[in-house]
């Protein structure tokens, strides 16, 4: 199996941006379709961003779309979250996951998980 390490989170002012990163190790990332999903207090963990095997495929929640694009670099077993215009409403823990499958927006669709990195945006 795969195992998944983000990093890159932290806190910054409304308006600017972050660039998470999701390190995999275990077995090559390109069998995997990638997403990104947040989960603030309270609320439920939701879907940010996707991005089919080969990446000629990304897909947005609609609130991050114009703001935020996926990559990945199968070569270098990553996968990339950028992150511009960042809001208050952004601030929440960052999870990157891999689907054996072809992805989706639910989390209960994607198989392995990372621990999570936390993004703070302040007013």
């Amino acid at each position: 199996q795969v195992q998944l390490v983000e990093s890159g989170g932290g806190l910054v002012q409304a308006g600017g941006s972050l660039r998470l990163s999701c390190a995999a190790s275990g077995r090559p990332l390109s069998m995997y379709h990638m997403g990104w999903f947040r989960q603030a207090p309270g609320k439920e963990r939701e879907f940010v961003a996707g991005i089919s095997r080969t990446g000629g495929l990304t897909y947005y929640t609609n609130s991050v779309k114009g703001r935020f694009t996926i990559s990945r670099d199968n070569a270098k077993n990553s996968v990339a979250l950028q992150m511009n215009s960042l809001n208050t409403e952004d601030t929440a823990v960052y999870y990157c996951a891999a689907d054996e499958n072809s992805g989706g927006t639910y989390y209960y669709e994607f198989d392995y998980w990372g621990q999570g990195t936390q993004v703070t945006v302040s007013s």
